[in-house]
């Protein structure tokens, strides 16, 4: 089975020094990228510390998935830089990518192949010696309750079950910086459960970074350490929950309530008043 925290997932407590502050294992300073006339990211910058979770927050189309690929290298910035451990992404463009795990939003499997050979495959270029790629493999298709389908077309799985093998490639090789862009979708609670819980332990035990984007305002609030919050390719806020929500100066709301206030979206009656109708 995966090893699991003791206990619920929680995030560090925001009073503690927090891993960025003795050194960031991602910056990403002043990135900025266009597509056309279209401006997705501006001067976005943000870092993410050895033992950190990361929530990158914002509305649909705020630039979450865009900073993900600009950060692997996947989508070239136009401007600024982004330093994983020290070294700028564009030095070593394969030796960076080697120590990251990359869940995109929509993950592309190669549906022609079976859950094991696809997932022996991924371990493979990775560097993974046969032995402890097949014992740790097996370990998380047990944890995933896949265990009985690796050996049939990833073409007949369902969501969720291409979302977990998409959560075991990125995971297998214990990589040092996750990009987690909603990982959760289509998991069933079990499932949904031992992942938050495994990126907490992940964090907390082998001092992984882990930047995860989200638009579960709740699942936010109870893994990571720190937000950054997104709009329009901008950032708006960073910092941990509670450092955010005094600066709105909401005391005592939730994240969703400080969420919506910053981007400009707190009062919704009228839009929902104009729906009822």
């Amino acid at each position: 089975m995966v090893t699991l925290p003791s206990g619920p997932a929680s995030p560090r407590n925001p009073s503690e020094p927090g891993p960025a502050a003795s050194g960031s294992a991602l910056q990403v300073d002043g990135i900025s990228k266009s597509f056309g006339a279209v401006e997705a990211l501006t001067a976005v910058s943000f870092t993410v510390g050895a033992g950190e979770i990361v929530g990158l927050l914002g509305p649909n189309g705020a630039g979450k998935s865009t900073t993900m690929k600009a950060i692997l290298g996947l989508v070239p910035a136009d401007s600024g830089e982004v330093r994983l451990f020290g070294k700028r992404v564009d030095e070593d463009p394969e030796g960076t990518k080697r120590i990251c795990g990359y869940v995109p939003e929509s993950p592309a499997l190669y549906e022609f192949l079976t859950g094991a050979e696809y997932l022996d495959f991924v371990a493979d270029m990775y560097g993974l010696p046969p032995a402890t790629r097949a014992d740790r493999i097996r370990q998380f298709l047990s944890g995933f309750e896949l265990l009985g389908h690796e050996d049939s077309l990833i073409s007949g799985y369902s969501q969720g079950m291409k979302q977990k093998v998409a959560l075991i490639a990125a995971l297998a090789h214990r990589p040092k910086l996750l990009l987690l862009d909603e990982p959760l979708n289509g998991l069933d609670p079990r499932s949904a459960r031992i992942t938050k819980d495994l990126l907490r332990n992940l964090a907390d035990h082998e001092r992984a970074a882990i930047l995860f984007s989200t638009h579960v305002l709740e699942i936010a609030q109870a893994i990571c350490d720190r937000v950054v919050i997104l709009d329009h390719g901008r950032v708006l806020a960073s910092g941990s929950f509670a450092t955010i929500r005094e600066r709105a100066g909401l005391a005592g709301r939730d994240l969703e309530d400080v969420f919506l206030a910053i981007t400009g979206t707190g009062d919704l009656r009228d839009v929902v008043d104009a729906l009822s109708r």
